[in-house]
C-alpha cells in the first residue's frame, strides 16, 4: 500500500483506495503496548477520523503477532512511580482505546497470532474482527496478580459477562475457533487468506455512504443496553426522516431508481 503519513516510532501508517492501514511496528516485543504506543495509536485514531479521504480503517500487527498485551520493559521501568504516574498511564491506555471504539470510520482488526490483554481490547473495540486460524486471544492480567480493569469493559460488552468471567478469571487462551463462536471474532480465515478477506469485507464497506455508514454507528452506539420503547422509537423514525432529506440519501435513491453506482461508491 502507498504510505501517506510517515511511520511513527511505534506505527506504520498506509493509505490507498479510501483505507487507511495502522500497522503496529514493533515486531521486536510481538508489538507490545507501552506509554508511546498508546499516544501514537491515540493520534493515529484521531487523525484518520479526522480526514474525509480515508472512508475505512483498518488496525493490524507487524511481525509474528498482532499485539502482545502491555510492554514488559515499560512495566518494569515505570513499577516504582507514583501512583498518580500509574492513573495517569491507565486512563491514556483508557483514552486510546475510546478513541478506537468511537471513530466514526468503520475499523477492521486484522488479528493473526497471539492477541494479548490490550490486544484484546483493541480487536474488541473495532466494528469487525477478521483473524487467521492461527490466531489466540487471553486476558491474563490475573496471572500477574493483577485485575483486567482497562480490557474487560470491551470484552464484557464483545462476548457477554458470563463468558467473560470465565476468561478473565482462568487467565486461559482462547483459541481462534472458540473466539470465533463467542462472537469475539466476525471472520476466521486460513492465515493466508486473511488479506483477501479483510478486503473482501472493506469493498463492502466502502458501498455504504459515508454518512449513513457515520450515522449508523452513532445509533448502534446509542442503542446499547437501552430497552425498546415508544420514544427510542419516536426518536428513531424522526431521525429517519431527516436523513432521508439528505444530499446522501436522495443521491442513493436517485442511483438505484437509476441503476448505477452512487457517486460514493469506488466503481462510480
Amino acid at each position: 500500500m502507498a504510505s501517506k503519513t510517515p511511520a511513527r516510532s511505534s506505527l506504520e501508517i498506509n493509505t490507498q483506495h479510501a483505507v487507511g492501514v495502522i500497522w503496529m511496528n514493533r515486531p521486536a516485543v510481538r508489538n507490545a503496548i507501552d506509554d508511546v504506543v498508546i499516544a501514537d495509536l491515540t493520534r493515529a485514531f484521531k487523525d484518520m477520523d479526522a480526514d474525509d479521504s480515508i472512508r475505512a480503517v483498518v488496525i493490524a500487527g507487524h511481525g509474528p503477532v498482532f499485539c502482545a498485551g502491555a510492554d514488559l520493559n515499560w512495566v518494569k521501568r515505570t513499577a516504582g512511580n507514583p501512583k498518580q504516574a500509574h492513573v495517569r498511564d491507565a486512563t491514556a491506555l483508557g483514552e486510546m482505546l475510546l478513541a478506537l471504539d468511537h471513530m466514526q470510520k468503520p475499523t477492521v482488526a486484522r488479528v493473526h497470532g497471539a492477541a494479548v490483554g490490550a490486544g484484546v481490547a483493541l480487536a474488541a473495540a473495532c466494528d469487525i474482527v477478521v483473524a487467521g486460524t492461527a490466531a489466540s486471544f487471553s486476558v491474563r492480567e490475573v496471572r500477574i496478580g493483577l485485575v483486567p480493569f482497562g480490557v474487560a469493559p470491551f470484552v464484557v460488552r464483545t462476548i457477554g459477562s458470563h463468558q467473560a468471567r470465565r476468561y478473565a478469571l482462568t487467565g486461559e487462551t482462547i483459541a481462534a475457533a472458540e473466539a470465533y463462536r463467542l462472537g469475539l471474532v466476525h471472520e476466521l480465515v486460513q492465515d493466508a487468506l486473511l488479506d483477501g478477506a479483510v478486503n473482501e469485507i472493506l469493498g463492502h464497506l466502502l458501498q455504504g455512504g459515508p454518512e449513513a455508514i457515520k450515522g449508523t454507528k452513532a445509533f448502534l452506539r446509542e442503542l446499547e443496553g437501552k430497552a425498546l420503547s415508544p420514544t427510542l422509537l419516536a426518536k428513531a423514525a424522526k431521525d429517519f426522516a431527516t436523513m432521508q432529506a439528505s444530499p446522501e440519501a436522495k443521491e442513493g435513491l436517485q442511483s438505484f431508481m437509476e441503476r448505477r453506482k452512487p457517486k460514493w461508491h469506488p466503481e462510480a
